[in-house]
């Protein structure tokens, strides 16, 4: 690690940050008497402790000259090679390597933690291939890495595909057989929909080496940022549905710059057009990572938000006493419903967020703004406690993501299959604002697979103060048997013509002999 070098040489590294002092560099010399090292979230959070009592400084971005003048398709040349791959002469479970720095300069360190103790894993050229770029790395020192990446045999007894990445900021993401990377987390989202969003970042890795058969692939990460630090503990278990248990204890800094909207276990996810908003001219019925905000409160609701790609940035909250799970889910798994071969978006995980501590009361908050193109993440969605932590006090949460592909998590009884929009009856010459505003919704699932051919089902249905339910009407589809439940809603126009328009805000769901047999459709209409 890098305090093994301040620790015996000074001279060497003498720009490590004090909050490495005491807690390294007894582990070190725990090292050199010969003593077995057992690293840990503890570890790591003295050191977030340590860092959180001292002011924030931020890292420099500087890079060498000549990888801040490289292009994108010059860096996408730079290559790690196979044979410097961590543990692949080991044959292990797991296989890591690295990601170059790119000419933005958001390095990490990178530390192995072994039977033999924990050591630094310095940057070396000799691991990479730098294609055509000519470059002189040999001259450029120690200068971290870019983010690192794991390998498992996923879908393969004989060959190790992707299994999870850390780069950029806090960000990771993690796939499941079969599955192609789609929406990201974080690990901590702060003041996300204010007018100056905090990108706390990750800058220690600790890799965990793997030991046993079967055991999952462990992680530790230091965080840092302007007003808080963390020590995050990751443990990743391959399978068909990956799953990423996530411990971490979080320090707020003492500012007199509060934060106002702390978000945790924080998604970023893609929506561009769907069902509910088509987009003319492009041959894809569809084109998004996630089609939902899926939520389980503590009370027993699900709700289900369709997500759009908005013309101006909506936020939206869902109160609650307690959570059971959210997520952004890619519901739609069909080929079909995208048609792009090469896209292949009915492979992208849905990822299911899981408390395996309390969260309390709070709310998640979903935050959807405008995309042009599908290049670009336009969602975002977090828990956001009601209680801030204190300064200095450390606050600690634990959760899974389970990264999920066709056979994910769904409300008990029945969930929404698909959602679409349209134009209602209006009267003749109404203005925009004046014409109705349809849906069709289809819904599936055990509850409304028992009911009888005669079944009465009522579409329970509402609409915020602004907005009239003119049509709410529950059948079966004769072409499929499957239930369908269509709305006709108008708004209603403000006494003073001056007032702004208010988005209309929408509720509904299936019932029987007031029985719920489905989650709670929401939408938002905002024009």
């Amino acid at each position: 690690m890098q305090a093994f070098f301040h620790c015996f040489n000074p001279a060497r590294e003498v720009s490590l940050r004090a909050s490495f002092s005491a807690l390294t560099c007894a582990a070190v010399l725990a090292l050199g008497s010969g003593q077995a090292l057992a690293w840990s979230l503890e570890d790591v959070a003295q050191l977030a402790s340590q860092r959180a009592k001292t002011p924030f400084k931020a890292a420099s971005l500087e890079v060498p000259a000549e990888l801040a003048k490289m292009e994108y398709d010059d860096y996408r040349d730079i290559r790690f090679k196979p044979d410097s791959t961590l543990w692949r002469a080991d044959k292990l479970a797991y296989e890591a390597n690295f990601f170059h720095v790119g000419r933005h300069g958001d390095a990490v360190r990178v530390h192995e933690i072994t039977a033999a103790g924990v050591k630094r894993v310095p940057y070396d050229p000799a691991r990479f291939n730098f294609g055509k770029n000519k470059l002189s790395p040999k001259s450029w020192g120690d200068i971290g890495y870019g983010g690192v990446r794991f390998f498992s045999n996923l879908n393969s007894p004989t060959y190790k595909d992707e299994l999870i990445v850390f780069s950029g900021a806090s960000y990771f993401r993690a796939l499941g057989s079969g599955q192609l990377y789609g929406l990201s987390a974080r690990g901590l989202a702060v003041d996300t929909a204010g007018p100056k969003e905090e990108f706390p970042r990750f800058t220690d890795y600790w890799l965990e080496k793997p030991a046993t058969e079967g055991a999952p692939l462990t992680i530790y990460a230091l965080m840092d940022s302007e007003r808080m630090t963390g020590a995050y503990r990751f443990d990743v278990k391959p399978g068909e549905q990956t799953v990423t248990e996530v411990h971490a204890r979080v320090y707020m800094r003492a500012t007199d710059k509060p934060v106002t909207t702390l978000g945790l276990a924080p998604l970023t996810s893609m929506f561009f057009f769907g069902e509910n908003q088509p987009r003319p001219g492009d041959f894809r019925p569809e084109v998004h990572d996630s089609d939902g905000l899926m939520i389980a409160t503590g009370e027993g609701e699900w709700l289900w938000r369709p997500l759009q790609n908005p013309a101006s940035p909506l936020v939206t909250s869902f109160s609650m006493k307690s959570l059971k799970g959210f997520g952004l889910m890619q519901r739609d798994r069909a080929f079909r419903s995208y048609e792009d071969t090469e896209a292949r978006y009915e492979q992208r995980p849905s990822a299911w967020v899981t408390p395996l501590s309390d969260f309390g009361a709070g709310r998640v908050e979903l935050l959807q703004f405008a995309t042009p193109d599908e290049t670009h993440d336009n969602v975002a969605a977090y828990w956001v406690p009601e209680k801030m932590p204190a300064a200095g006090q450390p606050f600690e949460m634990a959760y899974q993501i389970a990264w999920q592909g066709k056979n994910q998590q769904l409300p008990p009884n029945g969930w929404v299959t698909q959602s679409r929009r349209g134009i209602g009856y209006s009267k003749p010459g109404a203005d925009a604002l004046g014409q109705q505003v349809q849906f069709v919704i289809d819904f599936a699932g055990p509850a409304l697979d028992a009911l009888p051919e005669d079944a009465k089902v009522e579409a329970i249905t509402t609409a915020s103060a602004n907005a009239r339910v003119v049509e709410s009407l529950a059948y079966r589809n004769p072409a499929t048997g499957a239930w369908r439940m269509t709305l006709r809603v108008e708004r209603i126009k403000p006494a003073n013509a001056a007032e702004p328009v208010q988005p209309i805000e929408l509720r509904a769901f299936l019932q029987q002999n007031n029985q719920t047999l489905s989650e709670t459709w929401t939408n938002l209409i905002t024009n």
